[in-house]
């Protein structure tokens, strides 16, 4: 790739993600989770052969990280950074809006209602996450940056949720991230995924099969309003929704 920050490698990421098969691959992986070739191919709706190329391509760029287990080479994205632009060029379509009528659809619904963008929670229930901290004065949050109070550190640490820095790990503790859907912030980063990981550990909430939006749990319904205050259309009942084909998440 040509020297960071760059006009050329401007160019070139947008060369890239311009392609519609590599921008759905890309959005698949938005989850955080490693996928393999075939899935990708799958997620793109193109064949084994021109899935491999458009990788390749993608991951000579900087975009992706790979890792070989057994007969199998898994995909990720190359950094929590990948994810950040991802999400931040959805908030881009958001606001600008294709030039043509696409009609709502159920998987618009399950992903607006609550989802992963990449290791942390987004959508509705992710924003009412981070107003709830907020409200209770367990996070401060900035235009750029965030922090847990004193009082928060101690909300974390009796939800047991893990706030200590990763080791091998550089990454910011807290910051907001602009969610695409509802236009205001969720909470990213170590808190950010923290906070996501003891969801999911909890039994709160749960993966949606081959999609990356989540449902909350008839346990989480309750864990929500007890820990955070949050009722309302923030939390979708228990369910076992279709599968939601992740090339519709563009």
């Amino acid at each position: 790739m040509n020297p960071t920050g760059s006009p050329f490698a401007i160019a070139e990421i947008g060369a890239l993600l311009g392609d519609p098969a590599r921008a759905n691959m890309m959005l698949a992986l938005i989850a955080g989770r490693a996928l393999t070739a075939g899935e990708l191919a799958w997620c793109a709706r193109v064949t084994a052969q021109t899935a491999s190329g458009h990788l390749a391509k993608l991951t000579a760029a900087g975009l992706l990280a790979v890792q070989s287990q057994g007969r199998h080479r898994y995909y990720r994205l190359a950094s929590p950074l990948v994810a950040q632009m991802l999400e931040g060029m959805q908030v881009v379509a958001a606001v600008q809006g294709p030039p043509r009528y696409r009609p709502k659809s159920r998987i618009d619904d399950a992903l607006r209602a609550g989802r992963t963008c990449y290791d942390h929670l987004a959508g509705r229930l992710g924003v009412a996450l981070a107003d709830a901290l907020i409200a209770r004065g367990c996070v401060v949050l900035s235009n750029d940056g965030g922090e847990a109070t004193e009082s928060g550190m101690a909300f974390f640490r009796r939800l047991a949720i893990d706030t200590a820095p990763r080791k091998g790990r550089r990454r910011c503790f807290c910051r907001p991230c602009l969610d695409w859907s509802e236009r205001r912030p969720h909470i990213a980063g170590q808190l950010g995924a923290a906070l996501a990981e003891r969801c999911f550990d909890l039994g709160w909430i749960q993966r949606v099969r081959d999609s990356r939006a989540v449902v909350v749990t008839t346990k989480g319904q309750s864990g929500f309003k007890r820990e955070f205050g949050i009722t309302g259309e923030a939390l979708m009942p228990e369910a076992d929704p279709p599968p939601v084909p992740l090339k519709t998440a563009v």
